[in-house]
Formats: structure tokens, C-alpha cells, sequence
């Protein structure tokens, strides 16, 4: 997918479990895995506002856009995402 989720990196960044945003924000913790993982296919303003206002941060500190790789080798997996707790 071509939009790309930083929310792992901004929980390591603040110290935070994904337990503790997920009451801060007012989801569940399996609806914040399935959009930290990138498998979402939308998000509400008021939940991407929350999160920012939990994490002390800007929107693009947690989506960015990644160009879709048209020459790509089937064996190479990508740019590889830091394995977070």
C-alpha cells in the first residue's frame, strides 16, 4: 500500500504501549493493531487527532506516502519496518 503507518515508531519514540494509546485514543486495542499494521483501509479525522493528541504529534509523523514500485524485483520485500514492541 502506498500510504505507509508510523504509529510503531511514535509509541517507541514516547515510550508508550499500544494498550495504553489505545485507552488514551478511545479504540481497541485490535482496531489500533489492525491500523498500525497498515491494514486499514480508512481513518477518521477524529481518531487521527486523537492519536496526534496522544502522541504529542502531527499527522505526517504517523502517515506518509510511499511511491508504489512499478520496476520491482518479486524477491526483494522492500524497504524493511522496524520491529517495535
Amino acid at each position: 500500500m502506498p500510504i505507509a503507518v508510523d504509529i510503531d515508531v511514535m509509541l517507541a519514540r514516547r515510550k508508550m504501549s499500544v494498550g495504553e494509546l489505545s485507552e488514551r485514543v478511545g479504540i481497541t486495542p485490535a482496531n489500533l493493531a489492525v491500523l498500525k499494521n497498515g491494514r486499514a483501509k480508512a481513518v477518521r479525522f477524529a481518531t487521527l487527532a486523537a492519536l496526534c493528541e496522544a502522541l504529542d504529534c502531527q499527522p505526517g509523523d504517523l502517515l506518509r506516502w510511499e511511491p508504489a514500485r512499478s520496476d520491482a524485483d518479486p524477491s526483494d520485500p522492500g524497504p524493511s519496518q522496524p520491529d517495535l514492541p
